[in-house]
C-alpha cells in the first residue's frame, strides 16, 4: 500500500531557499526582459523583502492549482512551470518595481534574479509535489476499482447465495435485505463516480482560478477521498458480514439435509425389514398351503376310516341275520327232534324232512360265505385303522422335522454371524480350546438346531454356564463346505469406493448361502458407514503385529454387515493409519496396508483359524501372499489357498524396495525379477506383482479384461509377469445385487413393474420427464441415461459428443456424475449451463442414488462408452431395468452386451448395440441404429426391452466359478500333501 497523499506533499523545508548565495547571477529575465534600469540601490533591502513574500505567495498560489482530477506528464508540469513563470512571477515583479519607481544597483539586480532563479525551483519542487499527489490520487481510484471488482464479486455471490436461499424460505427476508443494501451502495457508488470526474474536470478547467488558494485544499480533497474509502471497506465489511449469515444458513441447511439423509437410511433400514417381513410371510404362506395339503390328506383318511365304518356296520348287521338263521335253525333241529320222536312214516313227511335238510344245507352255505365275509370285513378294517394309524404318525413325524426345519431356516444369517464372533471372542481371550471352537463352529456352519436351542436356552444363563453348555455340545462334525475368509480394503455398503466393495459382499453373501462360512476382515476406518454394522463391539484382548521394528497393539472388533461375520482391525499405531477422514489418496498408503495385511494374518494365527481359502484383493492387501508364504505358513496357519483378485490393473501401489522392510519382509530376498521387483523401476517393488506370482489362484473381473492385461498395452507393465502365471490365470464376470437391483420391489420407483407387466417403465419416463424438466410433447421420443463418473477411462469425450447426437436425432439425453478431474468438471457444467432451460437434455453433476434408480427405469437407452472396462456393472442394472445398453467392446462390456445385428451370436442372447473404435464415427453407428430400431421396430424392441430383463445377472453363476477354482486348488494341494 502506498502512503497517503497527505503524506508525500512536500513541506517548506524541503523547497529551495528565497536568497541562494552559490546561485550563479543572471543578467535578464525570461523572454528578455532587461531589469537593471529599474534597480534602485536605495530601496533595495524594502523591495527585497517585497519581492520574497511575492515570490513565496506566488509559490503557495501556484501549490493551490493542484487537482485530483487527472495525472500529468513530465512535459506538462514544465510547460505549466513556464507559463508560472512568465504569466504569474514575471508581472509580480515588475509591478514591485514599478512601485519604487527607481532603478537597482546591479549588486541588487543579480540578487533579485537569484531570488527568482530560487523561486523557480521552488515552483518546480511543488509541481513534482503536484505529480505525486496526482499518482496517489490515481493510486486512490485504482484501489476504488479494486474495491468496486470485489464489490461485484460480492454482488456474484450473493446470487448465488439468492438461488440458494429461494429454496430455504427462511433466509429470504435476510436475502432482500441484503439486496437493498447492495443496491443502496451501487446507487452511492454510480454517484460518487459519475460526480468525482465532473468535479475533477471542473478543477482542472479552472486551474488558474484555483491557484490562488492554498496549499491545504489538496490535503483535504486526499483526505476526503481515503474517508471515502474507508467508508466503503466499512460497507464491505458489512456485506462481509451479512454474507457469512447467509453461510449460516448454509450449514443449518446442510445439517437440515444430513438429518434427511439420516432418515433416508433409517427408512431403507425399515424397508429392508419390510422386505424380509414379506419373505417371511411368503414361507408362512408355502406352510399354509402344505398345511391345506395335509388337511386334504386327512379328510381323504376320514372318508375311508367312514368307508370303513360303514362296511363294519354292514358285517354286524349281516352277523346278527345269521345269529337269527342259527336260532331258526335250531328251532328246525328241535322239530327234527320231535318228528324224529313222532317218526311220522308219511312219505310227504319225508319229502317235507328232505325239503328241510336242502334248506340247512343251504342256510349252513350262506352261515359259512357271511362268516368268511364278516372276517375278511374285519381284517379289510383292522388293515385301514393301521395304515390311517401310520398315516398319521409319518405325517406328525414330518411336520414336526418341517417345523423344526422351518425354525432353523428362519434364524437370520445375522444369528449364526453373531455366534462365530462370539467363540472366536472365546479363544481369543482364552476361554476356550481350538479344538473345542473348531466343533462348535462346524455346528454353526451347519445350522445345527441344537446349538440354536442351547443358545436360545442360556440367554439368562452367566458366560461360564454358557460356554459349559456349548462344550456338551461338541462333536465331531464333518464339515459341509469351504471356510473363506476375505482379507479386503473395502465393503459394500459400509466401507466402499468402488466396485471391489460390491464384489466383496456380493460374492461372501452368495457362497454363505451355497453353504461355505465367509468371514470378511477390514481395516477400522474413522469414516465407515457405522449404522451399516450390526452388533458392533470390541473383544477384551489385543492381538500384536510386527511392523518397523517393533510390536504394536491391534484392537480387534466385531459386528456383522448384510449378514457376514466381519472382523474390523484398529491398529494403535502412533500414525493413526485408518483415521484420517477417507479410505485412499495418503502419503503413506504403503505402509498403512501392509501394517494391516499381517496384522490380519496375526489376528487368524492368533485365533487358532484354520481357513481352506484366503481371498485377497488389489494392491492393498496384496501383501497377503508373501507374508503368508514367507512368515505364517511356517508359524502354523497352513491350512489356506491364497486367492487374489485384481480389480483394475491401472492401480498398482508400487514403491521402494526399502519400504517393503516395513512389514517384516526381506526386501532384498523379494526385490527380484521373478519375485517382487517391478517390470518398469528395478529399484521398487510392485505389491500386485508379488502377489500374482505367490498365490494359487489369480483372477480379474471379466475374461475379456484377462486378456486384455495379458498385452503389452492393457497389462500396464504386468503382461508379461501374467503370461509367465497364466496357468492359474483367468477371468471372472462380476454379478451384481438382484435384490436391490429389482424394478419389481425398488422403492426408489415411482411405480414398480416387470418384464410381464411393462407399464410402470413408461409411468417412470414420464416421471422422471416431470421431476426434471423435461418436454413430454412427444411420448416416442427415446430417453438416453448415462450415470457414470467423469474420467477419460470412461470416455468423456465420447459422452459429451453423444449428447449433442442424441439431440440432433430427436432424443432426450440425462446424464448423472461428477469428476474428480476438475479440467473435465468445469467442462462439463458448461454444458450443463448451456443446456440448463433446454427441453431435451438435462445433466445433473453429482452422485444421488435414489435418482440413479430412477434414470435406470426411465431411460430406454444407455450409453457406456467406456475406453477400458475391467467388468462394469451399469449395464447389466441397465438391462435389468429395461434400458438397452449401447456399449464399446472393451473388458466386461464385451462380455455382457452382444449387437442385436452380428448374425455370428446366437439370436437368444443378443442384447444391445456395440462399437469398436473409441471415436465419434464409432459411436456415431451404435447410437443411429438403436434409434432406427427403437423408432421402426417397436415391437421387437419391446421384445429385446422384456429378453434383457429376464438374463441372470446375479452372483449366483459367478460364485460357482469360484468354487470351481477353490476347490481344484485345495484338491490339487491335498494331493501334493499325500504324496510327500
Amino acid at each position: 500500500m502506498s502512503k497517503p497523499p497527505s503524506e508525500r506533499i512536500p513541506t517548506s523545508a524541503e523547497l529551495l531557499p528565497i536568497r541562494d548565495e552559490e546561485s550563479e547571477p543572471e543578467n535578464s529575465f525570461p523572454n528578455g526582459v532587461d531589469v537593471e534600469p529599474f534597480v534602485n540601490h536605495e530601496t533595495s533591502g524594502k523591495d527585497d523583502v517585497n519581492t520574497v513574500i511575492d515570490v513565496e505567495n506566488i509559490a503557495e498560489q501556484n501549490s493551490g492549482t493542484l487537482s485530483a482530477s487527472a495525472v500529468e506528464t513530465n512535459g506538462d508540469v514544465e510547460r505549466t512551470s513556464e507559463q508560472i513563470i512568465n504569466g504569474l512571477v514575471l508581472p509580480s515583479v515588475t509591478k514591485a518595481l514599478a512601485i519604487n519607481g527607481e532603478q537597482l544597483s546591479s549588486m541588487q539586480l543579480e540578487e533579485l534574479i537569484g531570488m527568482i532563479k530560487n523561486a523557480e525551483r521552488n515552483i518546480l519542487v511543488l509541481n513534482q509535489a503536484r505529480v505525486h499527489a496526482l499518482e496517489d490520487i490515481h493510486k486512490v481510484l485504482d484501489e476504488k476499482e479494486t474495491l468496486q471488482g470485489e464489490i461485484n464479486i460480492l454482488e456474484m455471490r450473493l446470487a448465488e447465495a439468492d438461488a440458494r436461499i429461494k429454496v430455504a424460505s427462511q433466509g429470504k427476508i435476510h436475502v432482500e435485505f441484503l439486496e437493498s443494501q447492495l443496491k443502496m451502495l451501487r446507487n452511492e457508488l454510480t454517484g460518487r463516480c459519475e460526480l468525482e470526474p465532473y468535479e475533477n474536470q471542473k478543477k482542472f478547467s479552472n486551474e488558474e482560478v484555483l491557484s490562488t488558494h492554498d496549499d491545504h485544499s489538496l490535503n483535504k480533497d486526499v483526505d476526503s477521498l481515503r474517508t471515502e474509502n474507508l467508508a466503503l471497506k466499512n460497507d464491505i465489511q458489512a456485506l462481509k458480514s451479512m454474507i457469512s449469515n447467509v453461510k449460516n444458513t448454509d450449514e443449518r441447511m446442510a445439517t437440515l439435509e444430513n438429518e434427511c439423509s439420516f432418515l433416508g437410511s433409517s427408512v431403507k433400514e425399515l424397508e429392508s425389514k419390510l422386505l424380509v417381513s414379506q419373505q417371511d410371510s411368503s414361507k408362512i404362506s408355502t406352510i399354509k398351503v402344505e398345511h391345506e395339503e395335509l388337511w386334504e390328506k386327512v379328510e381323504n383318511l376320514q372318508q375311508l376310516f367312514d368307508t370303513a365304518t360303514k362296511q363294519a356296520d354292514q358285517a354286524t348287521l349281516v352277523l346278527q341275520q345269521n345269529q337269527d338263521l342259527r336260532k331258526k335253525v335250531d328251532k328246525l333241529e328241535k322239530s327234527l327232534e320231535e318228528v324224529n320222536v313222532l317218526k311220522v312214516s308219511s312219505d310227504k313227511m319225508q319229502q317235507y324232512n328232505e325239503l328241510i335238510q336242502k334248506k340247512i344245507k343251504l342256510l349252513e352255505e350262506r352261515l359259512q360265505k357271511s362268516d368268511q365275509e364278516i372276517y375278511s370285513f374285519v381284517q379289510l378294517y383292522q388293515e385301514s385303522l393301521e395304515a390311517f394309524q401310520d398315516t398319521l404318525n409319518s405325517l406328525k413325524e414330518e411336520s414336526k422335522k418341517r417345523t423344526s426345519d422351518a425354525l432353523v431356516d428362519d434364524v437370520p444369517w445375522e444369528f449364526w454371524s453373531r455366534l462365530l464372533l462370539t467363540i472366536d471372542g472365546w479363544v481369543l481371550e482364552k476361554k476356550i480350546s481350538n479344538s473345542d471352537a473348531k466343533l462348535l463352529r462346524e455346528l454353526v456352519w451347519k445350522k445345527e438346531q441344537c446349538i440354536r436351542d442351547a443358545h436360545i436356552a442360556c440367554k439368562e444363563k452367566n458366560e461360564r454356564e454358557v460356554i459349559s453348555t456349548f462344550l456338551r455340545l461338541a462333536s465331531s462334525q464333518t464339515s459341509p463346505g469351504l471356510y473363506i475368509v476375505h482379507i479386503a480394503a473395502e465393503m459394500a455398503p459400509v466401507a466402499k469406493v468402488g466396485g471391489l466393495g460390491d464384489v466383496v459382499t456380493g460374492l461372501g453373501k452368495t457362497l454363505q448361502k451355497k453353504g461355505h462360512l465367509v468371514e470378511i476382515i477390514l481395516p477400522k476406518y474413522d469414516c465407515m458407514q457405522y449404522d451399516g454394522i450390526h452388533d458392533l463391539r470390541a473383544l477384551d484382548v489385543t492381538v500384536e503385529s510386527y511392523f518397523d521394528g517393533k510390536l504394536f497393539q491391534n484392537k480387534i472388533w466385531v459386528g456383522t454387515v448384510e449378514g457376514l461375520p466381519v472382523y474390523f482391525i484398529e491398529p494403535h499405531h502412533p500414525n493413526k493409519f485408518f483415521w484420517r477422514g477417507q479410505y485412499y489418496g495418503e502419503h503413506d498408503d504403503f505402509k498403512r496396508f501392509s501394517f494391516f495385511s499381517r496384522a490380519a494374518l496375526e489376528f487368524l494365527l492368533q485365533a487358532g483359524k484354520k481357513p481352506d481359502i484366503i481371498h485377497c484383493h488389489d494392491w492393498q492387501t496384496a501383501f497377503v501372499a508373501p507374508l503368508y508364504w514367507d512368515l505364517y505358513a511356517p508359524k502354523g496357519l497352513n491350512s489356506a489357498r491364497i486367492c487374489f483378485t485384481c480389480h483394475n490393473f491401472e492401480y498398482q501401489g508400487t514403491a521402494s524396495a526399502s519400504e517393503l522392510a516395513s512389514c517384516g519382509l526381506d526386501a532384498q530376498e523379494l526385490n527380484r525379477p521373478d519375485r517382487m521387483q517391478d517390470n518398469t523401476a528395478h529399484d521398487s517393488v510392485n505389491p500386485v506383482k508379488g502377489a500374482i506370482v505367490f498365490s494359487n489362484i489369480v483372477t480379474t473381473v471379466s475374461p475379456t479384461y484377462a486378456q486384455e492385461v495379458r498385452t503389452a498395452e492393457g497389462g500396464k507393465g504386468l503382461h508379461s509377469t501374467l503370461n509367465s502365471h497364466s496357468r492359474k490365470f483367468m477371468g471372472i464376470l462380476n454379478g451384481i445385487d438382484t435384490d436391490a437391483w429389482n424394478p419389481a420391489t425398488d422403492n426408489f420407483l415411482k411405480v414398480q413393474y416387470s418384464a410381464n407387466d411393462m407399464q410402470g417403465k413408461a409411468e417412470n419416463k414420464a416421471a422422471m420427464r416431470r421431476n426434471l424438466g423435461l418436454s413430454s410433447a412427444d411420448d416416442q421420443w427415446p430417453l438416453v441415461g448415462c450415470i457414470t463418473r467423469l474420467v477419460p477411462q470412461k470416455g468423456v469425450h465420447l459422452i459429451k459428443h453423444a449428447i449433442y447426437r442424441t439431440l440432433e436425432m430427436g432424443g432426450q439425453f440425462v446424464l448423472l456424475g461428477s469428476s474428480p478431474v476438475p479440467h473435465i468438471q468445469r467442462e462439463f457444467e458448461g454444458i450443463a449451463n448451456q443446456f440448463q432451460n433446454h427441453e431435451c437434455i438435462r445433466l445433473i453433476l453429482k452422485y444421488d442414488e435414489s435418482l440413479s434408480h430412477a434414470i435406470y427405469a426411465a431411460s430406454d437407452m444407455f450409453i457406456i462408452p467406456s475406453i477400458f472396462e475391467p467388468c462394469g456393472l451399469t449395464q447389466m442394472i441397465a438391462m435389468r431395468y429395461g434400458s438397452v445398453p449401447i456399449a464399446r467392446k472393451t473388458g466386461g462390456l464385451n462380455d455382457s452386451v452382444f449387437d442385436v445385428n452380428e448374425e455370428t451370436i446366437p439370436h437368444q442372447i443378443r442384447n444391445g448395440f456395440t462399437f469398436t473404435t473409441p471415436d465419434e464415427q464409432g459411436i456415431n453407428g451404435a447410437v443411429e441404429r438403436a434409434f432406427n430400431f427403437y423408432k421402426n421396430n417397436k415391437e421387437s424392441w419391446k421384445q429385446l426391452v422384456q429378453k434383457n430383463m429376464n438374463i441372470d445377472f446375479s452372483w449366483d453363476s459367478s460364485a460357482s466359478r469360484y468354487e470351481e477354482l477353490y476347490a481344484k486348488s485345495i484338491s490339487r494341494a491335498r494331493a501334493q500333501a499325500s504324496n510327500n
